[in-house]
């Protein structure tokens, strides 16, 4: 009898999904607040929100869903998010004037307790032990 593995959607999976919902819930509201009310103060920064709020969503849906193209999309968005926590949160720390409003990634989630930066690992490391092996 093969040996059941747990999906994206059970078990710790289901925190994930929650966790990614919030975050998407999150980065979307505060993004369209910003862009609509202030986005000529930094246009850089709240377009970093939005696409971060996008990612959030494919995530949540990728992870949620399950099955092969779940996690596809859920590891297409972790690896998409966990580059750009770095290289925003690098950029972030040497050029601090072209963020003068922080990002979801700025300083690698600095602002919200750096949980965009473990979130993409954990999310990673969950698609991968649910994987269904073969032979």
């Amino acid at each position: 009898m093969p040996e059941t593995k747990p999906t994206t959607r059970t078990g710790p999976g289901r925190v994930l999904v929650a966790l990614y919902a919030i975050f998407a819930i999150g980065a979307t509201s505060r993004s369209v607040v910003q862009i609509l009310t202030r986005f000529d103060e930094a246009p850089l920064a709240y377009s970093l929100s939005a696409v971060a709020a996008v990612v959030y969503i494919f995530a949540t849906f990728g992870l949620a869903s399950g099955g092969r193209g779940g996690r596809t999309l859920a590891t297409a968005s972790c690896l998409f998010e966990l580059a750009g926590v770095l290289a925003i949160g690098t950029f972030s720390l040497l050029d601090p004037e072209a963020f003068p409003h922080a990002t979801v990634w700025s300083v690698y989630g600095k602002g919200y307790l750096f949980i965009p930066l473990v979130l993409p690992v954990l999310g990673l490391l969950w698609i991968r032990r649910t994987v269904p092996r073969t032979g």
